[in-house]
């Protein structure tokens, strides 16, 4: 997902992803060590969209902390 489709969303929402995001990267690391993984880089997206909504996350919480 881009940057901007996330910070559309709200927080509930945001959280959501985040657990879904995580159970599918416990599913492509299963699938990896059975062998059965057919796209090695979608682990390497899964990661990443993890990372952008916790940044996201944060970035809201900032925002509500400064006011």
């Amino acid at each position: 997902m881009k940057s901007n489709e996330l910070r559309d969303l709200s927080i509930e929402e945001l959280q959501k992803k985040l657990v879904d995001f995580k159970d599918e990267l416990f599913s492509l690391r299963f699938q990896m060590v059975t062998g059965q993984l057919g796209n090695p880089m979608r682990i390497r997206e899964v990661k990443r969209n993890i990372a952008r909504v916790k940044t996201i996350l944060r970035e809201i919480e900032l925002q509500k902390n400064k006011i």
